[in-house]
Formats: structure tokens, C-alpha cells, sequence
């Protein structure tokens, strides 16, 4: 959208030295932006709302396999390559150590426990074992890479010229923002003033929430992998769409400038640190609402130097390149026809959208809104990736068992399954469960669990066990 003629920033604005950040002017200049990026947000968010809710996604799960699945999560991470490696580069000392800190303590040390004093009533002290590396590896490795970088920028060790190679290292390059940072704000919607609709700019949010999509129902499966839970159900799936649609309208509703999806690179966190778990969803909710809310504790993150972030990044985006890859272990990779599915697939998401990033003039077609849909699609790797495995995979003939949906609807029917499934993917704290799983009102909702289907007798959706926060997702 910003990269239309029409919402080009003026030349004034470029030069540092004439732009007074207090001005009514200049604030204008972003607020309007945000205002139409906004309004095309909500708009395009009750697509999303209406594709969920109505089952629509859930219906397109049959003819979606692991040669869909495989080069969309991919395409995820590898396109990244470029952005990861820059930042990582800024200082490759601070970012080697960042990655080999995340190794040593996801790989070598997650089974090393920790002692940690335990206090209760029966014993005054004991000793409990704690699984610290294993839990916290990601946290544990940026942290310690946070405070020597603090330390190197204390000592004057890292150099302060912004020109040499090493200062992005420092702690200090964006103090601005800390201390600029209002200690208490309440955001509202409606803060810049009232959202404005065009008809550009909805279809192109719109092509952004098509993608978006895609790579959800990628991320459903590739968590469910990772944290050992059963393929996530229709019901499931139907229901996550839609809340993720409702997130964008209330992210369009309250200006942040961008929608909510799911978070690819949490994917890899989660693949690192082994633990899937709604309750520690929601505390992290509460965090960032927290964090939100006072802006001295928000801006503080923002001091975290990029190389450490680029170096979490190598070992985040090679996770989710590897879950992509293994839901290939369904299908059968001796066929030549599923080593040119998946290999088109993947070269294409990586090559049409470098061209169409370099030649974006290449495109017009002289109707705005037409070119707008097609160089976001065409430049979403995952998209392009996705869709023709999508389109390949079910236009060249091929056998269910080929194909691996086979052996994709066989692990969903285990006999074992079913429960599990139930217990995972239900309402938490039996929301939901007893008098309206069975309600005529509630059976025909394509986003609803469905107790009945599973024959299940006592379903863990009417309890909240203590004993099932690891794999609650």
C-alpha cells in the first residue's frame, strides 16, 4: 500500500534537518497513513472473520496435503536468509555467540537439571530439579548476549562511530526511545482520528490476509508436530482463523499499523523449547499488554542490538525450515512426482517473488487495484510456494498413499487420537462443554468442538486437569 504513488512521502520529509517530529504537519503526514491502513485492515479482517467462521478454511483441508504444507512453512523462513544474515552481520562476534549459546543450552544442556530451592508446609526447604535449559534456552542465550553487549558499551569496548563495523552492537544506538518513552500510555481506537476505506487498499490487505491464511493453517500443523499434540481438527482450525481475523479487526480498530497472525518465527521458540502450553500463552498475553501500557518497559526491548537479534534469528528461521521439510516423511519422496511438486514449489517461492521485488514496473496492468492484489501475492514467497503445490498436487494424478494423505488421515484416525484431540483442541476449563456441545445451537457451528463425534464418554473438555498444560494448544 505504501509503496503506491499516492501515499509516497514527500521529498521533505527525507531530510532530517527539516523535519520537526512535533509538527502538525509531519504528524499529519503519518497519521493519514495509518488511518487508511486501518480502515483497510477492518475491512479485509471480516473476510478472514467470514472464511473461518463459516468452515470454509476447514472444508479446503481436503485437498490440502503435505506437498501444500511442506513448501509453505518453508517459505516461511528461507526467503528471510537475506534479512537474517545482514543483521547477524553487523557483528558476527555478538551473533556467534548468541547462536551458540541457544545450541549449548537447547541441544546439549536440556536435560541437565538445575537445583532450585522448593519451600512448602510438609518441608521447610528441599531441593527441586528444574529443567532451566530446556524451558528457558532462547531467553537464557539473549539475555546474556543483552548484558555483554551492555558491558562492551560501558567499557567503550564496541566503537561509537555509527560508521564502523560493530556499532549496531552497542546498547546505547537507540537510548532515544527509552528515554523518550512515555512511562504511562493508554492506547484507545480511534487515537489518530477516523479510519478511511479505498478500494485499493482493501484488496490488497485482502491478498496479505489470503496469505496470511495459508501460512496459519501452516503453523497449526507445524506446532502441532512440534509439541507432540495431534493434527489440529477442522473445528480447531475453523476456530483459529476466525479469532485471527477478529485479532486484525481490533488491531485495525485501535491503529497499530498492522494485523495479527500466527507468528511464524514463535514456531521455532517452540521447537527450541519443547513446550506448548495455553497457560503460558496467556501469561505472555498479559506481558505484552503490561508492556503495552508502559512504554519504559516496552522501549527497553527495543535496546537489544540487532546482531543478537540476527542471531537468534539464524537458529529460529533454520527450525521452521526444517518442520516445513519433515512433513515430507508422509509422502512418498521416491516419486518422481512428488520431487517435482515440492521442488517447483519451492524454487518458484523463491524466485518469482525475487523478480517481482526487482522489476515491480514489469506488472502494470493499468488498473490499481489489480496490480496492487497481484505484487502482494506475487511477492509473498509462502503464497506463490503454497499455491502451487496446492494447484500441482491436485491436478497431477497420483495415488491417496502417493501423495501422503494417506498416511495424513491415518494418524487422524488413530484409535488414541480422537480423545486426545478432544482434550487439546476443546474449550480450557470445560468452557463450552456439556449442555452446549450437545445444543442444536451449537452443532451446525463449523467452529465448535464436536464431543459427539469422537465418542467420547467423560471428555476432558468438562474438566480442567492440571496435568495437560504441555500440550494444551
Amino acid at each position: 500500500m505504501l509503496s503506491l504513488p499516492t501515499w509516497k512521502c514527500p521529498e521533505w520529509t527525507f531530510n532530517a534537518t527539516l523535519v520537526n517530529t512535533s509538527s502538525p504537519d509531519f504528524i499529519e503526514e503519518w497519521q493519514r497513513r495509518i488511518r487508511e491502513l486501518q480502515g483497510a485492515v477492518m475491512v479485509a479482517s471480516c473476510v478472514q472473520m467470514l472464511v473461518g467462521f463459516s468452515g470454509l478454511i476447514g472444508f479446503l483441508l481436503r485437498f490440502i496435503g503435505p506437498l501444500t504444507i511442506a513448501p509453505t512453512i518453508s517459505l516461511v523462513a528461507l526467503p528471510l536468509f537475506d534479512s537474517a544474515g545482514n543483521d547477524a552481520g553487523l557483528h558476527w562476534g555478538i551473533s556467534a555467540l548468541t547462536v551458540f549459546l541457544i545450541v549449548l543450552f537447547s541441544q546439549y544442556l536440556r536435560n541437565v537439571p538445575v537445583p532450585v530451592p522448593v519451600c512448602s508446609r510438609q518441608k521447610k526447604c528441599q531441593t527441586s530439579r528444574f529443567y532451566l535449559f530446556q524451558v528457558f534456552p532462547v531467553l537464557l542465550a539473549l539475555c546474556l548476549s543483552w548484558l555483554l553487549c551492555f558491558i562492551l558499551t560501558v567499557t567503550h569496548t564496541l566503537p561509537s562511530d555509527p560508521s564502523a563495523y560493530g556499532f549496531q552492537a552497542r546498547t546505547d544506538t537507540k537510548g532515544d526511545v527509552l528515554n523518550q518513552a512515555p512511562w504511562f500510555r493508554f492506547p484507545y481506537p480511534g487515537q489518530w482520528g477516523m479510519p478511511t476505506i479505498s478500494l485499493a487498499g482493501v484488496f490488497g490487505i485482502i491478498a496479505g490476509v489470503i496469505s496470511s491464511m495459508v501460512e496459519s493453517v501452516g503453523d497449526y500443523y507445524a506446532c502441532a508436530r512440534l509439541v507432540g499434540a495431534p493434527p489440529p481438527p477442522k473445528h480447531a482450525i475453523n476456530r483459529g482463523i476466525g479469532i485471527e481475523g477478529l485479532g486484525c479487526l481490533l488491531a485495525g480498530a485501535w491503529g497499530t499499523g498492522n494485523g495479527t497472525t500466527s507468528y511464524s518465527e514463535n514456531v521455532g521458540a517452540l521447537g527450541i523449547t519443547r513446550v506448548g502450553s495455553r497457560m503460558v500463552i496467556v501469561a505472555a498475553g498479559f506481558v505484552l499488554l503490561i508492556m503495552g501500557v508502559f512504554g519504559k518497559i516496552g522501549a527497553a526491548f527495543a535496546t537489544i542490538p540487532t546482531p543478537v537479534i540476527g542471531g537468534m534469528f539464524l537458529v529460529m528461521f533454520g527450525m521452521i525450515t526444517a518442520v516445513g521439510i519433515s512433513n515430507l516423511q508422509y509422502a512418498d519422496m521416491n516419486s518422481s512426482r512428488n520431487l517435482f511438486v515440492f521442488g517447483f514449489s519451492i524454487y518458484c517461492g523463491l524466485a518469482i517473488p525475487n523478480w517481482v521485488n526487482k522489476h515491480p514496473e514489469k506488472l502494470h496492468t493499468g488498473i490499481l487495484q489489480l496490480d496492487q492484489v497481484v505484487q502482494v501475492l506475487l511477492t509473498t514467497g509462502m503464497f506463490v510456494g503454497g499455491f502451487l503445490g496446492f494447484l500441482l498436487d491436485n491436478t497431477i494424478p497420483g495415488s491417496q498413499e502417493e501423495r501422503g494423505l494417506l498416511a495424513w488421515s491415518q494418524i487422524q484416525e488413530n484409535s488414541e487420537e480422537p480423545t486426545r484431540a478432544a482434550e487439546v483442541y476443546g474449550f480450557p476449563c470445560g468452557l463450552g462443554s456439556r449442555t452446549c456441545v450437545h445444543s442444536s445451537c451449537t452443532r451446525w457451528l463449523p467452529f465448535w468442538p464436536r464431543l459427539a463425534e469422537h465418542k467420547v464418554g467423560v471428555s476432558q473438555l468438562d474438566l480442567c486437569p492440571q496435568g495437560t498444560h504441555q500440550t494444551r494448544m
